[in-house]
This record gives structure tokens, sequence and C-alpha cells, in this order.
């Protein structure tokens, strides 16, 4: 009588989330396809920690599988700091051919000597600018602006190059800095601005998507070494399904989020993305220097 293989998965999102939906359905197709073999037992909500933790926890087996961003990732698997570089798609469908081919599923293998390896993206959209006080039209328009970044020596050399001053605060705390000022705004993605309320503070959106900043499915090396050649194949198998499944689950969070945040007052711009893409320049010349990440930005724009 075979055993039946439980894998325990971890993630800080909310159970309304594309990326827990998705999950619900990767255990599904797996239990089903596994003939029962295969089991996900799913953790939302931070409830094992932070994303970093969850990380930490997989690099000694006390867990499975995390939904990690890559900004996050990029600390363990350094080839994933090439998604913070500014505009290095054309668009969305550029972005998903990357990540889906060759180039995608090297970047997914690097940190397979930490003992962490990727199986898959999940999209977490684009980020852009939203503040308080005046529209961003221009990156002329950022200047002397505060604006909330991640930690992420990228994403601060960006807002420095728009001529803003970028200001690192943790997530939680962004709500609070926004209403008394500490800063004048902050980019993220459009479900991110909604679900987080920020719209109640900031009344302009300018979409000028600057970073896609994917999420990446990671296991343990602990436990994918320790699964069969069939074990490895249904779990691949469920893991390339749900993502099909998060991204049509992400674009109508998208949607709706636009959506929403207009009806609560909010003025979407489109500004002239060309503008911003002149100002980093010297973002992609830095990288020049180092020839790994500079074939990668080469493997990347030629991907048709």
């Amino acid at each position: 009588m075979s055993k039946t293989r439980t894998i325990k998965i971890a993630h800080g999102l909310d159970v309304n989330h594309s990326v827990h939906k998705a999950m619900l359905e990767l255990g599904k197709d797996l239990k089903q396809r596994s003939g029962g073999k295969m089991t996900l037992e799913i953790y939302p909500n931070q409830q094992l920690g932070t994303e970093r933790e969850c990380l930490e926890l997989l690099q000694i087996g006390s867990l499975d599988m995390t939904k990690v961003s890559v900004g996050v990732m990029e600390n363990f698997a350094p080839k994933m700091k090439v998604f913070g570089i500014p505009f290095l798609f054309r668009d969305k469908a550029h972005s998903f051919k990357v990540l889906d081919g060759p180039v995608g599923k090297k970047i997914l293998d690097d940190g397979e000597k930490y003992w962490l390896k990727g199986l898959a993206y999940y999209d977490a959209g684009s980020r852009s600018f939203y503040t308080k006080e005046k529209p961003i039209n221009v990156p002329e328009d950022l200047k002397g602006l505060k604006i909330r970044v991640m930690e992420s020596v990228t994403a601060i050399n960006m807002v420095k190059d728009f001529g803003g001053s970028p200001t690192p605060i943790s997530w939680g705390e962004l709500y609070t800095s926004l209403q008394q000022g500490v800063v004048d705004g902050a980019e993220n993605n459009p479900p991110s601005f909604y679900l987080s309320r920020h719209y109640e503070v900031c009344k302009y959106y300018s979409l000028d998507e600057h970073t896609v900043l994917p999420d990446v499915l990671v296991i343990g090396t602990q436990l994918w070494d320790n699964l069969s050649p069939q074990e490895k194949k249904w779990l691949q198998e469920s893991v390339d399904k749900s993502v099909v499944y998060q991204r049509k689950l992400w674009a109508e969070a998208e949607a709706e989020a636009i959506e929403e945040v207009k009806k609560a007052g909010v003025t979407i711009i489109n500004p002239d993305k060309t503008l911003f893409k002149e100002k980093i320049k010297d973002i992609y010349q830095e990288y020049e220097s180092n020839p790994e990440m500079n074939i990668l930005i080469q493997q990347i724009q030629e991907t048709n």
C-alpha cells in the first residue's frame, strides 16, 4: 500500500488572492493526477512567517513549498535581480514568453545551490506610481516627492533617476505613512493599490508600468530531490496548469481594481512611457560591467 505524500505550502497572502485560489486548484489537480498519492496542505496569511522566513524554512526542510516575490528571492537567486530592471519587457505577452521559455527556466534554477528550486512564475502585474497631491504625467513630476519603495537597490536608483526621493518603508506601515505625509506616494500593481485601500489617501494613479516583478513558486530541494521521477512529473504538470489559472484570475483582479478605484474618485493617468524609459538608461549601463547580467538582459530583449 503506497503512502500519500503531503506537501506543505505556505504564502503571505489573503485567501481571496489569485495566488491562494490557484494553489487550491493546484492541490485539487495534483490529487487527481496522482490518484490521491500526492496532496497539498496550504498555509495562507503569513501563518508560517514572512516570504523570507518561508524561504528559510524551505532551506532547512521544515516547509516544502512557498510563493515569494522575485524581489525577495533575488537574495537567494542573484539572477532574479534582472526583473527589478525598469522597462525590461515590451508588454505582457513578451514577459510571459520570457518567463515560460528557456531564459525564465534558467533563472528559476538559479537558487538550487541555496536549496531552493523555482517551479514556475505567477503573475503579479506591473508596478506603477500613485500619489496624494499631484498627478505624475512625466518623470519631472516626481521631482522632490518622497516615494515609498521596496528595499531594492534597483527600485531606489530608479526613483532617483526620475528625480524623486526613494523612501523604503514596510508595506504594513505604508497606509499611515501616506496619511501622515511621511511619503507623498508609492508604487505598486493595481490589486495591491486597491486591496491595501491606499486609494483612500492617494487620488492619482499613473500607469507607467515601470517594473514587472513576477511571483515565484519555490520548492525546497530537500523535498524535490526525494521525489520520484513520476512524482516530479505530476507536480510540475499541476503547477504549470495552475499558472494558466492564476494568470486569468490576476487579469480579472487587475481590471476590477482599476474599476473600483475609479469609482472611489481616483484619476487614472496613462503617461507616455518612453519619457520614463529615457531616464533610466544609466541603470542598464551599470549592468554592462556585469557580463552575466548583461547577457541575460540581451536574451530577454531578443525573445520574440
